[in-house]
């Protein structure tokens, strides 16, 4: 058996001459606030970086899962990873969920790091008393004792034309359940920065990515790149600020709210649009600083609307600040029906870009509300 293996990262400092003129110091620093594109990766390219790093640096990770060796993962996530690091440590199991997810958590409670992949984590049903029985409560019933640093991952929600059984979004679902941490990462950045930081993290991660973001690429820095970046769990982004509204979203649903929030850019309306990036924990103090800014706030999400994480949002900012809402919250969520499988009821059963927009009027009254 492996023994776990310590990260530690060595604290990297920039200095300059006792004569460098005031001037160009302070704009120096002002400078290392922000992050300077240099290249772009696909959220895939980016995962399988994270991977790559983390099996490299740390001999009890090793990734298990249906297809991720020889086929290379179903959407090559995992490439190039059996011929690095052999059978022994990129796994191919059976087609049995429940097998193999507990096999992973057995071996997170002895000493390895294991990154379970689902092929979707509708499939993931059929491991769910691993997930939440196992995983989520050991530290809790063994007084601490034992920790169990695991990493559920895999594609969440719709995708195209899959039907009912594969387009759910489970991040309700996991992030309902205390001892687990709950991730969905939008951009390269996220993926990679969130990645690493579940898989050093010592209590179990639900990974929740999405199919459709896989191809999409992302602009990302040198520091993005480093081997030592990593972005803490707990912590939102705001994606674009802005003062008359509040835009909250995750995964796939950031991108359209940003391209919301350019249209109502167009009509003299600055929304700010947070990507939460982690579900459980929230970054309740971000958005609830949000909304003491613009005094109105719409929800976006993939899922069902009843008990949604949109839900728990505007619970959070209602029990917060409700003095400060000069409108009422709105959330945009899926439709509450299973997934239609025909391509223009699908559409139908998510949210659109139209529909942010439609509801970022509302709160400020730039439209007549509907029913």
């Amino acid at each position: 058996m492996f023994g776990i293996i310590s990260h530690k990262l060595a604290a990297s400092t920039a200095g300059g001459s006792p004569g460098q003129p005031i001037l160009r110091a302070a704009v120096l620093a002002m400078m290392s606030n922000y992050s300077t594109a240099t290249k772009q990766i696909m959220v895939r390219e980016a995962l399988n970086s994270a991977l790559d790093e983390e099996m490299a640096a740390d001999p009890t990770v090793f990734l298990m899962g249906e297809e991720v060796g020889e086929y290379e993962g179903a959407y090559k996530v995992s490439k190039g990873l059996l011929r690095k690091y052999g059978p022994q440590r990129v796994v191919d199991t059976p087609i049995t969920e429940a097998g193999f997810t507990g096999i992973g958590v057995g071996a997170s409670c002895h000493g390895l790091r294991p990154i379970v992949e689902f092929m979707t984590f509708n499939f993931a049903m059929q491991a769910i008393d691993h997930i939440i029985n196992s995983a989520a409560k050991t530290n809790y019933m063994s007084a601490g004792n034992i920790n169990v640093p695991i990493v559920f991952r895999g594609p969440n929600g719709a995708a195209a034309g899959v039907g009912a059984q594969h387009s759910q979004c489970y991040a309700a679902w996991y992030s309902s359940c205390p001892g687990l941490k709950v991730l969905a990462p939008y951009s390269s950045e996220d993926a990679r920065g969130l990645l690493k930081t579940a898989i050093r993290d010592p209590d179990p991660v639900v990974f929740l990515e999405n199919e459709l973001l896989y191809g999409e690429s992302f602009p990302v820095s040198d520091e993005v790149l480093d081997s030592s970046f990593c972005l803490p769990i707990g912590k939102a982004k705001i994606e674009k600020e802005g003062k008359d509204v509040t835009i909250t979203a995750f995964s796939r649903m950031v991108g359209y709210a940003l391209k919301a929030a350019e249209i109502l850019e167009k009509e003299d309306l600055e929304a700010e649009v947070i990507n939460l990036r982690s579900i459980r924990p929230l970054d309740r103090s971000l958005i609830n600083n949000s909304v003491r800014k613009t005094n109105r706030l719409v929800t976006v999400e993939e899922g069902f609307p009843q008990h949604g994480v949109g839900a728990e949002i505007c619970a959070s900012v209602v029990e917060e600040n409700f003095n400060f809402l000069d409108a009422p919250v709105e959330r945009i969520s899926g439709a509450d029906v299973p997934m239609p499988y025909a391509a223009n009821l699908e559409r139908l059963a998510l949210p659109q870009v139209e529909d942010v927009v439609r509801a970022a009027r509302r709160a400020c009254y730039r439209s007549v509300p509907t029913a």
